[in-house]
């Protein structure tokens, strides 16, 4: 197949239209947060091992490996939960807003993690970011338990795809994913254990619409998504798919407000603020193209 054809780019814009169709799911969803990234991993986890026995991928590994994948699926399980939590707190759009803002958490952790140093570029760009989040605060004051659970989440899942940057090299993606997933359920019915809430987790009745849209975030997506994204990598560069990723806010709050309407236009200053990150966020992609080609 031809490298970066319009099939494969068609298909990439369709796995970042369903990343922001997630967000619209977890409002239509009325469980609580945990609940939902329970079954939402839970789900994820079973399909994932699936996908390893058809392909004949074993899942035996160190203990070491497991020690790191357990504390991603703890690091992914939290992000999920204040992300869904932010969405009930405020709206898809506050939400989607300050989640854009995890790819300027990237920009400051991976000179850390790889060891390199920082450019007078992403710190300028950085001060711009910070700029369209006061913004955004300013003008969204009544929202504030929803923006900083947004950019709780936002500084969790940089954390997240850093490490997982990390651990690829080294392992099957998807075997990785299944553990993340598997330790995501054990930990957060452990939480729940302890909190005893155990009984959140309980199906009342599978056949309704709730569960069916947790069976769809968890399989399309999550499970599928995350499967077809690795697939597309071998027909488009990196770079191309972080920066078509980055548009996932766009498509998530063009979504919320066909779908929830009044509910979900924001003021003037809000937008001039999403929009200050956003442009932030691309023009350092920009500068980072020859890195991801």
């Amino acid at each position: 197949m031809q490298k970066n054809s319009l099939i494969h780019y068609l298909h990439l814009n369709f796995l970042v239209f369903i990343a922001g169709f997630t967000a619209i799911l977890g409002e239509l969803i009325t469980n609580s947060s945990e609940s939902i990234v329970w079954h939402r991993m839970a789900i994820a986890s079973i399909l994932a091992f699936f996908v390893l026995v058809l392909r004949k991928n074993s899942l035996i590994i160190s203990f070491s490996k497991f020690k790191k994948y357990s504390f991603q699926g703890l690091i992914i399980a939290l992000h999920w939960i204040t992300f869904f939590e932010a969405i009930k707190q405020s709206n898809i759009s506050i939400t989607l807003a300050m989640f854009s803002t995890a790819a300027f958490f990237t920009s400051i952790l991976e000179p850390i993690f790889y060891k390199r140093n920082i450019k007078f570029s992403e710190i300028f760009l950085g001060f711009s970011v910070i700029v369209g989040i006061f913004l955004i605060f300013n003008s969204e004051i009544k929202y504030l338990s929803g923006i900083f659970l947004g950019i709780i989440s936002a500084l969790l899942a940089s954390f997240f795809s850093v490490f997982n940057g990390i651990l690829v090299k080294h392992d099957n993606a998807v075997r990785i994913s299944f553990y993340e997933f598997f330790t995501g359920v054990i930990f957060i019915t452990l939480f729940l254990f302890l909190r005893n809430d155990i009984e959140s987790l309980l199906i009342q009745n599978i056949f309704t619409l709730n569960y069916l849209y947790i069976f769809v975030l968890g399989s399309i997506c999550t499970a599928y998504a995350f499967i077809a994204s690795v697939y597309l990598l071998k027909y488009i560069s990196p770079f191309s798919m972080v920066l078509t990723y980055n548009l996932e806010p766009i498509y998530g709050i063009i979504l919320a407000v066909c779908i929830f309407g009044s509910n979900e236009i924001m003021t003037f200053e809000f937008y001039i603020g999403f929009f200050l990150i956003l442009s932030s966020i691309l023009i350092n992609m920009y500068f980072k193209r020859n890195n991801y080609k």
